[in-house]
């Protein structure tokens, strides 16, 4: 894997910031960016060897820092909602920053998708590393959280993530990518098929997207995923389904079968033949199938991003995990490792 930088502005703060092209032996490509340990673009052959750009991205720093849509980055502390905007742990309960309504979403306002993160080259790999300081966000303990990016010759963007705390604290990491396997730009991802291997999602109270507690069976419902799916035909039930409607279409947790390092997505698409598989070490991932998706500057492709036009296969603990003692813990206790890997496999058929 070659990699090579460029500068790529300067933030509001002053903060200079690199942009990182990872190059495999295929001339496969991915840019990251230190801002926000952020997937700018993700180059890759459809099934007659044509490369294009699957990732939305922007093409300057301006444009990240006006949207709020996390196009590629890096999610922290607490990917994902945490109800009412806070929690107890060990007997102290702690308030955080309220920036979904109410609640608290993707770290708060200014998580670690709005930082500028230390960057560097170690054995062939691009690691990006941050100390989140004790408090930051409502959080508590001070956090040292590093995220290593490498990118295969067989077209696998391998995604480490690590972290210790000084303190109990939760963590909770995730890459929030928005995929269009027929290029950024393309249009809507109806076309797309989707597979999940998971049994039960996790049932959401209203619009909000809080957590019931409930992990139900997909059997019957339009979270049956578990054999391929076209995305459209599970869009078009968005008003019939109420969990559908709450989302406002897919915006669900799914609690991926079996442990370890394992299979937990596939999506494909037929008219380049692109297919991404994801496997991860995490107990569930989040689809997202951009239903709130509307860019307010134009993407890479020139043009303003909308609505089902990218979805996200965010691997995580489920939402609002520190609230429901029946969800898979989220908590780092202190001196403990936070350690878990996530492969987007990229093929074309």
């Amino acid at each position: 894997m070659k990699i090579t930088n460029r500068p790529f502005g300067v933030t509001s703060r002053g903060e200079a910031v690199t942009a990182w092209e990872l190059e495999n032996a295929c001339g496969a490509k991915a840019v990251l960016l230190d801002y926000g340990a952020t997937v700018q673009s993700l180059i890759v052959p459809d099934r007659d060897g044509q490369g294009v750009d699957v990732a939305l991205g922007y093409d300057t720093l301006a444009e990240y820092e006006a949207n709020g849509d996390y196009l590629g980055a890096t999610i922290g502390r607490v990917g994902n909602r945490i109800a009412r905007s806070r929690f107890s742990l060990d007997g102290r309960e702690y308030v955080l920053a309220a920036n979904d309504g109410e609640n608290h979403l993707h770290g708060g306002t200014r998580g670690f998708d709005k930082c500028v993160w230390d960057a560097a080259e170690r054995d062939g790999k691009l690691v990006f590393s941050r100390l989140s300081p004790d408090g930051e966000e409502g959080y508590p303990g001070t956090l040292k959280v590093m995220v290593t990016y490498t990118f295969t010759d067989d077209n696998e963007l391998v995604i480490h993530y690590e972290a210790v705390s000084d303190k109990d604290t939760l963590c909770n990491l995730t890459n929030h990518t928005y995929f269009n396997l027929a290029g950024e730009g393309s249009g809507p991802i109806y076309d797309h098929t989707i597979e999940i291997n998971a049994d039960t999602f996790t049932v959401v109270s209203d619009s909000k997207c809080i957590p019931t507690g409930e992990m139900r069976p997909v059997g019957g419902t339009p979270f049956d995923l578990r054999e391929a799916k076209r995305i459209g035909d599970g869009l078009a039930l968005t008003e019939q389904d109420e969990q559908m409607r709450y989302g406002n279409g897919y915006d669900h947790n799914f609690n991926l079968n079996d442990e370890g390092l394992r299979f937990a997505c596939e999506v494909s698409e037929p008219t380049t033949g692109r297919v991404m598989q994801v496997y991860t070490d995490m107990p569930a991932v989040q689809f997202y199938a951009g239903n709130g998706l509307e860019s307010v500057n134009p993407g890479s492709c020139g043009r303003k991003y909308h609505k089902h036009e990218g979805f996200c296969l965010e691997t995580q603990y489920a939402p609002d995990s520190i609230n429901h003692p029946e969800f898979p813990d989220s908590v780092l206790r202190e001196g403990e490792k936070y350690d878990f890997v996530t492969i987007y496999a990229f093929d074309a058929e």
